[in-house]
């Protein structure tokens, strides 16, 4: 299940942030992200790469810098996950409610 890679790779406070920061910028560099941080490039590069693993983000390099860019279509599928899970909730509160309503008006 793609969700379940997704949400483990966001299920880290670093990690998270990382990707919080993207949506703002859609790209940075790996020494950006180390600096922004407060982590050593190494640090970086090891969340970043669990990042990667997922689909979440990709990485380019240009010259000598490689450039971290967010993958909106992968953060749609974790979005569409929740989103279904969503319907699937407000369904069942319907229903409780019409029960409810429905007990108390007899």
């Amino acid at each position: 299940m793609i969700e379940a890679t997704i949400y483990k790779a966001l299920g880290d406070p670093i990690r998270l942030e990382i990707v919080k920061r993207l949506s703002i910028t859609s790209t940075s560099t790996i020494g950006d992200i180390s600096t922004d941080l407060g982590i050593s490039r190494q640090g970086a590069r090891k969340q970043l790469q669990v990042l990667v693993n997922a689909n979440v983000v990709h990485l380019m390099q240009k010259g000598r810098q490689t450039h971290v860019i967010l993958d909106t279509k992968t953060l749609q599928i974790a979005s569409s996950f929740i989103s279904q899970l969503e319907r699937q909730w407000d369904n069942r509160l319907e229903a409780l409610k019409d029960f409810v309503e429905e007990s108390n008006s007899d």
